[in-house]
Protein backbone atom coordinates (compact mmCIF):
# COMPACT_ATOMS: atom_id res chain seq x y z
CA UNK A 1 0.00 0.00 0.00
CA UNK A 2 1.36 3.27 -1.19
CA UNK A 3 -0.09 7.21 0.03
CA UNK A 4 -0.05 10.05 -1.67
CA UNK A 5 -0.47 13.50 -0.48
CA UNK A 6 -2.38 15.94 -2.60
CA UNK A 7 -4.53 19.58 -2.18
CA UNK A 8 -8.18 20.22 -3.48
CA UNK A 9 -9.48 23.50 -2.82
CA UNK A 10 -6.99 24.14 -0.42
CA UNK A 11 -7.39 20.77 1.94
CA UNK A 12 -5.35 18.03 2.01
CA UNK A 13 -6.62 14.82 1.43
CA UNK A 14 -3.79 11.43 1.99
CA UNK A 15 -5.15 9.06 -1.07
CA UNK A 16 -4.24 5.62 -0.56
CA UNK A 17 -3.72 3.27 -3.14
CA UNK A 18 -2.37 0.01 -4.49
CA UNK A 19 -0.81 -0.53 -7.85
CA UNK A 20 -0.28 -3.95 -9.20
CA UNK A 21 1.56 -5.05 -12.51
CA UNK A 22 4.22 -2.43 -12.44
CA UNK A 23 5.55 -2.70 -15.68
CA UNK A 24 2.69 -2.71 -18.18
CA UNK A 25 1.94 0.29 -20.11
CA UNK A 26 -1.93 0.64 -19.98
CA UNK A 27 -3.57 1.45 -17.30
CA UNK A 28 -6.74 0.47 -15.14
CA UNK A 29 -8.10 2.02 -12.70
CA UNK A 30 -10.57 0.37 -9.85
CA UNK A 31 -13.23 2.73 -8.07
CA UNK A 32 -15.18 1.18 -5.26
CA UNK A 33 -18.22 1.61 -4.26
CA UNK A 34 -19.73 3.57 -1.14
CA UNK A 35 -18.93 2.11 2.02
CA UNK A 36 -16.29 -0.24 0.31
CA UNK A 37 -12.84 -0.17 -0.20
CA UNK A 38 -9.72 -0.72 -3.12
CA UNK A 39 -8.98 -3.91 -1.13
CA UNK A 40 -12.70 -5.59 -2.35
CA UNK A 41 -11.62 -4.66 -5.90
CA UNK A 42 -7.92 -6.05 -5.48
CA UNK A 43 -9.37 -9.20 -4.50
CA UNK A 44 -11.81 -9.56 -7.48
CA UNK A 45 -9.77 -7.99 -10.12
CA UNK A 46 -6.13 -8.80 -9.16
CA UNK A 47 -4.97 -12.04 -10.79
CA UNK A 48 -6.71 -11.23 -13.68
CA UNK A 49 -6.05 -8.29 -16.65
CA UNK A 50 -1.95 -8.84 -15.75
CA UNK A 51 -0.96 -7.40 -19.07
CA UNK A 52 -2.24 -3.99 -17.47
CA UNK A 53 -0.92 -2.04 -14.97
CA UNK A 54 -3.84 -1.95 -12.12
CA UNK A 55 -4.83 1.25 -10.02
CA UNK A 56 -6.76 0.46 -6.91
CA UNK A 57 -7.73 3.75 -5.21
CA UNK A 58 -9.03 4.13 -1.87
CA UNK A 59 -11.51 7.34 -2.42
CA UNK A 60 -11.34 10.25 0.49
CA UNK A 61 -13.28 9.18 3.56
CA UNK A 62 -13.09 5.70 3.02
CA UNK A 63 -10.67 2.48 3.77
CA UNK A 64 -7.21 4.29 4.23
CA UNK A 65 -7.98 7.39 2.78
CA UNK A 66 -8.31 10.66 4.60
CA UNK A 67 -11.42 13.16 4.20
CA UNK A 68 -12.52 15.87 6.90
CA UNK A 69 -15.00 17.42 4.33
CA UNK A 70 -18.56 17.44 2.80
CA UNK A 71 -17.87 16.27 -0.79
CA UNK A 72 -19.99 16.34 -4.06
CA UNK A 73 -19.54 13.00 -6.42
CA UNK A 74 -17.91 16.43 -9.14
CA UNK A 75 -15.82 16.87 -5.94
CA UNK A 76 -14.70 12.96 -5.69
CA UNK A 77 -14.07 13.24 -9.81
CA UNK A 78 -11.61 15.92 -9.09
CA UNK A 79 -10.13 14.71 -6.10
CA UNK A 80 -9.02 11.39 -8.01
CA UNK A 81 -8.34 13.29 -11.18
CA UNK A 82 -5.58 15.30 -9.60
CA UNK A 83 -4.40 12.29 -8.06
CA UNK A 84 -3.87 10.09 -11.40
CA UNK A 85 -2.17 13.28 -12.25
CA UNK A 86 0.28 13.09 -9.73
CA UNK A 87 1.01 9.67 -10.44
CA UNK A 88 1.25 10.31 -13.68
CA UNK A 89 -1.35 7.96 -15.26
CA UNK A 90 -3.81 8.27 -18.08
CA UNK A 91 -5.82 5.46 -17.69
CA UNK A 92 -6.72 3.40 -20.54
CA UNK A 93 -9.85 1.82 -18.81
CA UNK A 94 -11.55 2.82 -15.81
CA UNK A 95 -14.38 0.57 -13.47
CA UNK A 96 -16.42 1.82 -11.26
CA UNK A 97 -18.84 -0.52 -8.69
CA UNK A 98 -21.85 1.80 -7.58
CA UNK A 99 -21.04 4.94 -6.63
CA UNK A 100 -17.59 4.37 -8.31
CA UNK A 101 -19.46 3.99 -11.50
CA UNK A 102 -20.56 7.85 -11.34
CA UNK A 103 -17.49 9.13 -10.49
CA UNK A 104 -15.62 6.97 -13.26
CA UNK A 105 -18.38 8.30 -15.93
CA UNK A 106 -17.21 12.02 -14.95
CA UNK A 107 -13.82 11.01 -15.96
CA UNK A 108 -14.41 10.39 -19.22
CA UNK A 109 -12.28 7.36 -20.26
CA UNK A 110 -11.98 5.94 -23.29
CA UNK A 111 -13.15 2.65 -22.21
CA UNK A 112 -15.62 2.93 -19.29
CA UNK A 113 -16.34 -0.64 -17.18
CA UNK A 114 -19.54 0.09 -14.94
CA UNK A 115 -20.67 -2.55 -12.43
CA UNK A 116 -23.91 -2.18 -11.22
CA UNK A 117 -23.69 1.18 -11.43
CA UNK A 118 -25.49 3.69 -9.38
CA UNK A 119 -27.07 7.32 -10.97
CA UNK A 120 -30.45 6.24 -11.97
CA UNK A 121 -33.06 7.39 -9.88
CA UNK A 122 -35.29 4.91 -8.73
CA UNK A 123 -39.21 4.77 -6.46
CA UNK A 124 -37.95 4.64 -2.49
CA UNK A 125 -39.63 1.95 -0.95
CA UNK A 126 -42.65 3.68 1.91
CA UNK A 127 -40.96 2.57 4.92
CA UNK A 128 -37.59 4.46 3.49
CA UNK A 129 -40.06 7.74 2.40
CA UNK A 130 -40.94 7.66 5.93
CA UNK A 131 -37.52 7.78 7.60
CA UNK A 132 -36.64 10.43 5.15
CA UNK A 133 -39.37 12.79 5.79
CA UNK A 134 -38.91 12.47 9.37
CA UNK A 135 -34.84 13.22 9.37
CA UNK A 136 -36.37 16.13 7.60
CA UNK A 137 -38.59 17.38 10.78
CA UNK A 138 -36.02 16.70 13.18
CA UNK A 139 -33.53 18.25 11.34
CA UNK A 140 -36.05 21.71 11.40
CA UNK A 141 -36.36 20.97 14.71
CA UNK A 142 -32.82 21.17 15.89
CA UNK A 143 -32.39 18.03 17.03
CA UNK A 144 -30.09 16.37 14.47
CA UNK A 145 -28.71 13.92 16.95
CA UNK A 146 -31.53 11.95 16.96
CA UNK A 147 -31.58 11.38 13.21
CA UNK A 148 -28.51 8.68 13.70
CA UNK A 149 -31.38 6.10 14.19
CA UNK A 150 -32.49 6.60 10.56
CA UNK A 151 -29.53 6.28 9.07
CA UNK A 152 -28.97 3.26 6.25
CA UNK A 153 -26.62 0.63 6.78
CA UNK A 154 -24.04 2.17 4.50
CA UNK A 155 -24.50 5.44 7.01
CA UNK A 156 -23.84 3.55 10.22
CA UNK A 157 -21.13 4.83 12.56
CA UNK A 158 -20.03 7.24 10.05
CA UNK A 159 -18.47 10.38 10.66
CA UNK A 160 -21.24 13.65 10.14
CA UNK A 161 -19.33 14.82 7.01
CA UNK A 162 -19.05 11.54 5.40
CA UNK A 163 -22.75 11.25 6.27
CA UNK A 164 -23.52 15.17 4.76
CA UNK A 165 -21.43 13.91 1.77
CA UNK A 166 -23.80 10.74 1.43
CA UNK A 167 -27.07 13.24 1.13
CA UNK A 168 -25.40 15.04 -1.68
CA UNK A 169 -24.51 11.91 -3.46
CA UNK A 170 -27.47 9.52 -3.22
CA UNK A 171 -30.54 11.43 -5.05
CA UNK A 172 -28.32 12.38 -7.96
CA UNK A 173 -29.98 11.49 -11.58
CA UNK A 174 -26.69 10.77 -13.96
CA UNK A 175 -28.63 10.05 -16.52
CA UNK A 176 -28.02 13.22 -18.63
CA UNK A 177 -24.02 11.58 -18.20
CA UNK A 178 -24.86 8.93 -19.42
CA UNK A 179 -26.50 10.35 -22.03
CA UNK A 180 -23.31 12.34 -22.37
CA UNK A 181 -20.68 9.80 -22.77
CA UNK A 182 -19.60 9.24 -26.41
CA UNK A 183 -16.30 6.57 -25.92
CA UNK A 184 -17.03 3.04 -24.99
CA UNK A 185 -18.97 1.26 -22.03
CA UNK A 186 -19.06 -2.08 -20.49
CA UNK A 187 -22.03 -2.58 -18.24
CA UNK A 188 -22.11 -5.36 -16.06
CA UNK A 189 -24.98 -6.52 -13.70
CA UNK A 190 -26.37 -8.32 -11.12
CA UNK A 191 -29.52 -10.52 -11.75
CA UNK A 192 -30.43 -10.22 -8.04
CA UNK A 193 -29.11 -6.79 -7.09
CA UNK A 194 -31.43 -5.30 -4.83
CA UNK A 195 -29.30 -2.10 -4.55
CA UNK A 196 -29.36 -0.79 -7.70
CA UNK A 197 -32.27 -2.55 -10.28
CA UNK A 198 -31.15 -4.90 -13.21
CA UNK A 199 -33.58 -2.02 -15.19
CA UNK A 200 -31.33 0.73 -13.74
CA UNK A 201 -28.21 -0.76 -15.82
CA UNK A 202 -30.68 -1.64 -18.91
CA UNK A 203 -31.36 1.78 -19.06
CA UNK A 204 -27.68 2.90 -18.59
CA UNK A 205 -27.24 0.82 -21.57
CA UNK A 206 -29.54 2.74 -23.43
CA UNK A 207 -28.22 5.92 -22.40
CA UNK A 208 -25.00 5.39 -23.53
CA UNK A 209 -24.99 4.51 -27.43
CA UNK A 210 -21.53 2.67 -27.88
CA UNK A 211 -22.26 0.01 -25.01
CA UNK A 212 -22.56 -3.40 -24.71
CA UNK A 213 -24.54 -5.03 -21.64
CA UNK A 214 -24.47 -7.75 -19.55
CA UNK A 215 -26.39 -9.35 -16.96
CA UNK A 216 -24.65 -11.71 -14.71
CA UNK A 217 -26.33 -14.26 -11.54
CA UNK A 218 -25.47 -12.46 -8.42
CA UNK A 219 -26.11 -9.79 -5.88
CA UNK A 220 -25.07 -5.56 -5.76
CA UNK A 221 -21.26 -7.70 -5.21
CA UNK A 222 -22.07 -9.54 -8.42
CA UNK A 223 -17.88 -8.95 -10.13
CA UNK A 224 -16.43 -11.30 -7.18
CA UNK A 225 -17.98 -14.34 -9.23
CA UNK A 226 -17.57 -13.11 -12.13
CA UNK A 227 -14.23 -10.97 -12.14
CA UNK A 228 -12.55 -13.43 -14.70
CA UNK A 229 -15.36 -13.13 -17.49
CA UNK A 230 -15.80 -9.66 -16.99
CA UNK A 231 -11.66 -9.80 -17.64
CA UNK A 232 -12.29 -11.02 -20.40
CA UNK A 233 -14.52 -8.70 -21.98
CA UNK A 234 -12.52 -6.02 -21.01
CA UNK A 235 -9.31 -7.77 -22.64
CA UNK A 236 -11.33 -8.26 -25.83
CA UNK A 237 -12.05 -4.65 -26.08
CA UNK A 238 -8.99 -3.03 -25.07
CA UNK A 239 -6.08 -5.26 -26.20
CA UNK A 240 -7.05 -7.95 -28.50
Amino acid sequence: MAKKDIFYKNYLYSISYDIVNLNATKDVVFLHGWGSNKEVMKTAFGSYLQEMRHIYIDMPGFGNSTNEQVLTTSDYEEIIKTFLNEIKSTPEVIVGHSFGGKVATLLNPKYLVLLSSAGILEEKPLNVKIKIALTKILGRLGLREFTKVFRTKDASNMPQNMYETLKNVVNEDFSMHFAEFKNTALIFWGTKDKATSLQSGKKISELIKDSNFHALNGDHYFFLQHAKFISKVIKSNVLD
